[in-house]
């Protein structure tokens, strides 16, 4: 990230389990966790965000390896098909605004995940969304927000897709590895969901779906940042959407 080489502690790899329980932290009474994020707008000639696409996206618990929260305007999963972790609303490490309480968790079944052998895509599909990670060497240049010309059959591909499903709100989240400070790394990751959403916008060609795009910078790593093969997993820019019969995709 950006040819520097100063480093922060590395976090831990992700895990991947067969069955990834989510315990959704999310508030039903207007308060919401506190997390880091950059602000959402909308870029010339581009339709804005969802509504409400500026709120800070709340961290899913203390382990910074799992990817974000779901959000409240995904579709319920359902009944729990195994026993969900306790949550204590009282854990001071907890951070709620006063009032706010915390939702039913869920549990989200992965159905696949395939990467390609170089680990350039990954593409996740469980039973009521999908997602594909792309690295930022197939999209960017170093330390760029400039998309090359490799990257438009990447998008075209997740156009498609979106279109196929009818999803109507689709998440695009950029990150960096733990390279630099961590400032940097937010703006180039916001600047690279910008981008990847932009073009997106125009491949998908329907005013009616909306878009929720922010920039995590080294947060939520997926790969071990002490080695280049991690870091490079982590320099990555994630587009996420409901599935046809999710009860939003359609």
């Amino acid at each position: 990230m950006g040819g520097t080489t100063a480093r922060r502690p590395a976090a831990p790899a992700a895990r991947r389990p067969a069955a990834l329980v989510l315990a959704a932290a999310l508030l039903l009474t207007g308060g919401q966790l506190h997390a880091a994020t950059a602000a959402t707008a909308a870029g010339p000639g581009l339709r804005p965000p969802a509504a409400g696409a500026d709120d800070p996206v709340p961290p899913p618990g203390e382990d910074p390896a799992l990817p974000p929260v779901e959000d409240p305007a995904l579709p319920p999963v359902g009944e729990a098909a195994t026993p969900l972790p306790q949550i204590d609303a009282d854990n001071p490490g907890l951070r709620m605004r006063e009032g706010a309480t915390l939702a039913e968790p869920r549990v989200l079944d992965i159905v696949s995940i395939v990467e390609s052998e170089g680990g350039e895509e990954r593409r996740e599909q469980t039973t009521v969304s999908l997602k594909f990670a792309l690295q930022a060497e197939v999209l960017f240049g170093r330390d760029s927000h400039e998309l090359n010309p490799r990257a438009n059959s990447r998008i075209a591909a997740i156009a498609e897709e979106i279109r196929r499903n009818g999803a109507k709100q689709v998440r695009v989240f950029g990150f960096t590895d733990d390279l630099g400070s961590y400032r940097h790394g937010r703006t180039l990751s916001r600047k690279r969901a910008d981008a990847v959403h932009a073009m997106l916008d125009g491949q998908v060609e329907d005013h009616t779906v909306s878009y929720i795009v922010r920039g995590y910078s080294e947060d939520f790593p997926i790969a071990d940042n002490s080695t280049e093969e991690g870091r490079e997993k982590n320099r990555r820019v994630e587009v996420s959407f409901p599935t046809k019969g999710s009860g939003d995709g359609s």
